[in-house]
């Protein structure tokens, strides 16, 4: 299971600081969006804000996780934004559906191997 753990969250680093990296120094062209994902991704590219901060958190998580390092505190802060990866997916882009499944459920699935640093916000 620690082998897992390993792989998972190093996959999921690499994920995470490959596609900051490619957000903010454009090392390859941005896909062409249609329909309501395009609408979508117009208002969170006119915030101006948005969008910088979930690729800046993603870079930071991804370090984390490729580190080692405040695991635990990297899965809590990149879970809204998995969580929104896979709903943006589900609802407006399903053709790439699949690798947002595996965003959540690596997501999810370290949780689960962290959680004993977890229980503590869950006492009153």
């Amino acid at each position: 299971m620690k082998i897992a753990t390993i792989i998972i969250r190093v996959l999921l680093g690499l994920l995470f600081v490959y596609a900051s990296a490619n957000f903010f120094l454009k090392l390859s062209p941005e896909p062409e969006t249609t329909g309501a994902f395009k609408a979508f991704q117009s208002g969170i590219v006119a915030s101006t804000y948005i969008l910088p901060l979930a690729k800046l958190l993603e870079l930071l998580c991804g370090f984390s996780f490729l580190t080692g390092k405040f695991v635990t505190l990297a899965n809590i802060v990149i879970l809204p934004v998995t969580i929104n990866i896979f709903m943006i997916h589900l609802f407006m882009s399903p053709e790439n559906l699949p690798i947002a499944i595996a965003i959540i459920l690596g997501n999810a699935f370290l949780i689960f191997r962290y959680w004993d640093n977890y229980k503590s916000l869950f006492t009153p």
